[in-house]
């Protein structure tokens, strides 16, 4: 496992102590620290190359802006007494939460309690299977379009070294061709920046941080799909405790030895601030040995019946999104569920009597949860969530690293490969970056296909995150509104504002009835979408330092 790159001198280590768990380890927690300065700072952390101590040190203790002092009360010279204090009271907090979880039993005790958990050096991978716990946690990743991956750190690019295939015989292959991949994206970012300057011109009356800020975006979400997912990122997590012991009880309990590896490091920091409620993910308890064997069992079972059933079946060939699950009677059943709040009559009683209604009347109630909506922050009802459709989606794996974010759905993937094809940007097409691009795709594409021969899961780690992977959305009306008035808006990676649009026309196009539903969503096609959201915030900075 890679630990953390960062170097600190013996007074910064010092001041470190105090308000982080660990200061030489790539996953730790925050300590001592009030709510507001630990949510400015995973705020922050999203769009930095800093690691969060280096973060915390530079942005927010050594900042005199910040006033940290004066909002956490204390000096930043370690207190070891006040250290002490604390761990001799999280010690009592446990035996208290130990006597009721033991005389009650009841889960949900586990939520009283919660922590920030930075998790750093890990690969995008690892990362999407940490975010797939839905319920409980808050996770925020480093971004590829803010942030260069083109570093080193002692000559090396930062890709997850997986120690199964550096241990194996594709050793030098696999880093081969990751470092291919990152030496192809390094390069043909000064060309990609120079062709957009001259096809975006900065319009005098645009500021240039702004300007700067957008052509780096565009730049960097049209190179970003040369990144293998081994590529390094940064997380921060805020949870509770009953999520953060699930969390842990699945990362110990999955194939990959990095997961794995995340998952022992995240419960022994863990168990450093939240003991009692993560006790039950450690490796020896009863419940992870029951809860990893249930797994293994569950997993292989299905695998062989998996490939019993779909021999012969056929597969989504092309990229794109289609709708394959919805109900006809969706509109009854939501415009009975806005009705049923106020009044006292049954539902089921509502749903009949919606039966009967003329389209004239059944529009006159759905326009009561839409007409009102003035942008699309105005959340509709929870009426809505009775209407549920199913989208098989193939795209690449850096639109799903965005949507997949959604957790409040029914979602789940497929096993990355190379076997649905890759996405190309536009921009790229018929220029001379065009071949070097392709050719470190096919070389990514011929490495991953001898590697999955043997190690069908470790071959992940070499796939770019353009190619093409394969999932579902089961999701109702009021989170579909939501995501798609969303991801469609300007400054959204054009791929998946793509996905977005289309979901919203395809459910218009079989119940038109709830185009309503979708007022906010924009079809527009945007070249260079993110500018004026970056002209907004400069313009909100300026006010700030001017007032």
């Amino acid at each position: 496992m890679t630990e953390g790159y960062e170097e600190f001198t013996d007074s910064q280590i010092k001041i470190l102590q105090r308000y982080v768990t660990h200061t030489t380890s790539n996953i730790f927690c925050l300590r001592n620290l009030p709510e507001v300065i630990k949510g400015a700072l995973f705020s922050r952390y999203s769009r930095s190359s800093l690691g969060l101590r280096s973060l915390l040190l530079k942005d927010f203790i050594l900042n005199e802006e910040t006033a940290f002092v004066a909002i956490t009360g204390t000096q930043v010279d370690l207190d070891q007494k006040q250290v002490e204090d604390q761990i001799i009271g999280i010690k009592k907090a446990q035996n208290f939460y130990d006597r009721i979880l033991d005389g009650y039993g009841d889960d949900s005790i586990g939520e009283l309690g919660g922590g920030h958990l930075a998790i750093e050096n890990i690969s995008m991978i690892s990362a999407k299977i940490i975010e797939d716990a839905r319920i409980g946690g808050s996770p925020l990743e480093k971004s590829t379009r803010y942030i260069y991956f083109d570093q080193k750190i002692d000559g090396k690019y930062l890709f997850y070294r997986e120690p199964i295939l550096l241990a194996s015989a594709f050793r030098e292959t696999y880093l081969q061709t990751c470092n291919s991949l990152f030496e192809t994206y390094s390069s043909l970012i000064p060309p990609l920046m120079g062709q957009m300057e001259k096809k975006f011109p900065k319009e005098h009356d645009v500021s240039k941080v702004a300007y700067a800020a957008a052509l780096r975006a565009k730049v960097l979400d049209c190179l970003r799909g040369l990144l293998p997912v081994s590529t390094l990122t940064n997380m921060g997590i805020y949870g509770n405790g009953r999520f953060f012991e699930y969390l842990i009880q699945k990362l110990n309990s999955h194939n990959l030895a990095e997961v794995q590896d995340i998952g022992r490091k995240s419960f022994q920091e863990l168990n450093k601030i939240l003991p009692s409620f993560v006790r039950r993910a450690d490796l020896n308890h009863k419940y992870q040995l029951s809860f990893t064997q249930f797994r293994e069992q569950m997993g292989n079972t299905l695998k062989l019946l998996a490939s019993r059933h779909s021999v012969g079946l056929d597969k989504m060939e092309h990229a794109g999104v289609r709708l394959i699950g919805y109900e006809e009677e969706s509109p009854i059943k939501v415009a009975a569920a806005l009705l049923f709040e106020h009044c006292h009559a049954g539902l089921f009683e509502l749903q009949e009597h919606c039966k009967n209604l003329s389209t004239e009347e059944l529009n006159h109630i759905l326009d009561s949860a839409s007409n009102f909506r003035e942008n699309r922050r105005h959340k509709s009802p929870r009426a809505l969530e009775h209407a549920t459709f199913t989208f098989e989606i193939v795209a690449d794996f850096g639109v799903y690293r965005d949507l997949q974010r959604h957790r409040m759905l029914t979602q789940e993937r497929q096993i990355i490969t190379c076997d649905f094809g890759y996405f190309i940007p536009h921009e790229i097409l018929d220029t001379e970056m065009e071949k070097p691009y392709r050719e470190a795709m096919e070389r990514a594409k011929k490495v991953y296909d001898k590697i999955a021969e043997e190690f069908s899961e470790e071959a992940q780690y070499v796939a770019p995150m353009a190619f093409n992977m394969h999932w579902y959305f089961h999701v109702n009306l009021r989170l579909l509104q939501w995501l798609c008035e969303l991801r469609s808006a300007p400054a959204g990676h054009p791929t998946y504002r793509f996905i977005a649009q289309e979901m919203a026309k395809q459910v218009c196009h079989v119940l038109p009835i709830f185009e309503r539903f979708f007022k906010f969503v924009d079809y527009e096609g945007y070249e260079l979408g993110r500018l004026d959201q970056e002209i907004r915030i400069i313009e909100k900075k300026t006010a700030k330092g001017s007032g």
